[in-house]
C-alpha cells in the first residue's frame, strides 16, 4: 500500500505533486501551488482535465485561448465565501500568476468528454449545511454531479466546526456497481484555524485489511484508495478540506459502514 498521508514539500511553490500513478491507482490526480506576487505556476493538461481552486488570494488566470482575469476574493480560506474556480480541457496550457501571495490547487483526472474551458466560481456555488449535531458541517459543492461542468471529476470542500466529525457516518465509495454505489479514488487536501492545529482521519476496510489513523495538519494531503475515511477536528480547531474525486462514472454513490449506519439514519428518519 502506498504512503496515504503525504506532506507538503516546501513551503514555496508546488509543494504536492500527486500524479495518479504515484497514488497507486487510475483517476486522481492532485496538485498545490503555494505562491507570492509575481511568482507562475504554468502546466499542460495533456490527456487530462483540470479543475484549478484559488483556495486562497489572488491569481491573473488565463489558458485554452481565454483570459479569466484576476480571480480570487477571500484572503484566508476559513472566510468561507466560495471559491473562485476555473476548468480546462485536455490538450491545453493554463497559466496562473499569483498578484498577492496565493494557495492553488490542481485538481485533475482523465479527460471525458467535450467540456469547454470555463469559469465555475464564485456564481454557481452556495453554501450548504450537511449533517446534524457534532456531525454538522459546512459544504461548498464547486462541481459534483448536480454541476455538468466536468467528464469525470468531482470537487467539494468541506468546513468542519471544532469538535465536529466530517466524512461521518463511515462511508465508503470503491466499488463499481451502480446505483448501489460507484468506484471513486478520492483525497482530501487539509488546512486546520488556528494554522497550528491538528485533525484526525481515518481510513480502513470493513476487514480491517486497511485501517490506518493519521493526525494531519494544514496542508497535509490524505488518499483514499478504499474504505471508510471519516475525519474529525478537535475541540479549538476548526478543519478545512478540498475533496477530489474521479472514478470510471461521474456519479457520487455510498454506503455507510453497516455498525455506524443508526447514526445516519437517526438523522435521517425519512431514509
Amino acid at each position: 500500500m502506498v504512503d496515504l498521508l503525504r506532506k507538503p514539500k516546501g513551503v514555496r511553490g508546488k509543494v504536492h505533486d500527486i500524479s495518479a500513478a504515484d497514488a497507486g491507482w487510475g483517476f486522481v490526480g492532485f496538485g498545490l501551488y503555494r505562491l507570492e506576487a509575481g511568482d507562475v505556476a504554468t502546466e499542460l493538461t495533456g490527456d487530462r482535465e483540470v479543475i484549478l481552486v484559488l483556495v486562497e488570494g489572488k491569481a491573473r488566470v488565463s489558458g485554452a485561448g481565454q483570459d479569466f482575469g484576476e480571480m480570487g476574493a477571500r484572503m484566508d480560506v476559513f472566510e468561507k465565501t466560495p471559491p473562485h474556480c476555473v476548468y480546462f480541457p485536455g490538450g491545453v496550457e493554463w497559466r496562473a500568476e499569483a498578484t498577492t501571495s496565493c494557495t492553488l490547487a490542481v485538481c485533475s483526472a482523465p479527460y471525458m468528454g467535450e467540456y469547454k474551458a470555463q469559469r465555475l466560481g464564485p456564481e454557481g456555488i452556495s453554501m450548504a449545511p450537511r449533517g446534524a449535531g457534532a456531525n454538522l458541517r459546512l459544504v461548498n459543492n464547486i462541481a459534483m454531479e448536480g454541476r455538468d461542468v466536468a467528464g469525470s471529476l468531482l470537487v467539494t470542500e468541506v468546513f468542519t466546526p471544532q469538535g465536529n466529525w466530517s466524512s461521518y457516518p463511515s462511508h465508503r465509495h470503491d466499488e463499481d456497481d451502480f446505483p448501489r454505489m460507484t468506484y471513486l479514488e478520492e483525497t482530501y487536501y487539509h488546512r486546520l484555524n488556528p494554522g497550528q492545529g491538528f485533525g484526525v482521519q481515518r481510513v480502513y476496510t470493513e476487514d480491517g485489511s486497511l485501517d490506518e489513523t493519521m493526525a494531519v495538519k494544514s496542508h497535509d494531503v490524505v488518499l483514499v484508495p478504499k474504505g471508510h475515511h471519516p475525519c474529525g477536528a478537535p475541540y479549538g480547531y476548526e478543519m478545512y478540506y478540498l475533496n477530489v474525486m474521479a472514478g470510471p462514472r461521474r456519479n457520487w454513490r455510498f454506503q455507510n459502514d453497516p455498525d455506524h449506519d443508526w447514526i445516519y439514519r437517526r438523522d435521517n428518519p425519512t431514509v
